[in-house]
């Protein structure tokens, strides 16, 4: 059975409110050299996790869907895992590149099906997401190479 818009749109929004307490976790518990960096790169992420789940959820709203929002359909639906509490400042990042690769590619997927159903408005949206992840993915694999 085809995924519809709006469950590929709500694994979004999973994805992104599971990343978001994960990244609050690495920014409190990095530590080590990079500390400086790490933290406030951490918080810049979760900031942004913040803003896509809202976009994200307001934009399945339009489209007569229904976001999920408790945090047990989030960790039902969402790609990612959550921190295991034990990564160290070199596994955070790893794992931070992990999630956006697996993000990018379900985003993918996502905008496919919007521009069937022409839905410019969801796609665009996406790309945007998906464009900020790609740079990141860059920059981190940078950081951590």
């Amino acid at each position: 059975m085809a995924t519809t818009l709006q469950q590929h749109l709500n694994r979004q929004i999973a994805n992104w409110s599971v990343l978001y307490i994960k990244l609050h976790n690495y920014h409190w518990y990095v530590t080590g050299s990079q500390f400086f960096t790490l933290h406030e790169k951490f918080q810049e992420l979760y900031e942004q996790a913040a803003l896509h789940v809202d976009d994200i959820a307001e934009r399945l709203l339009a489209i007569k869907g229904q976001p999920l929002a408790r945090m047990v359909d989030y960790l039902e639906n969402a790609s990612v895992k959550e921190a295991t509490g034990k990564e160290d400042a070199r596994e955070m990042v790893d794992t931070i590149i992990a999630d956006f690769t697996t993000i990018t590619q379900e985003l993918k997927e996502a905008m496919a099906v919007a521009q069937e159903q022409n839905d410019e408005t969801t796609s665009d949206t996406l790309l945007a997401i998906h464009t900020e992840l790609e740079k990141h993915i860059w920059m981190l694999s940078a950081f951590n190479s």
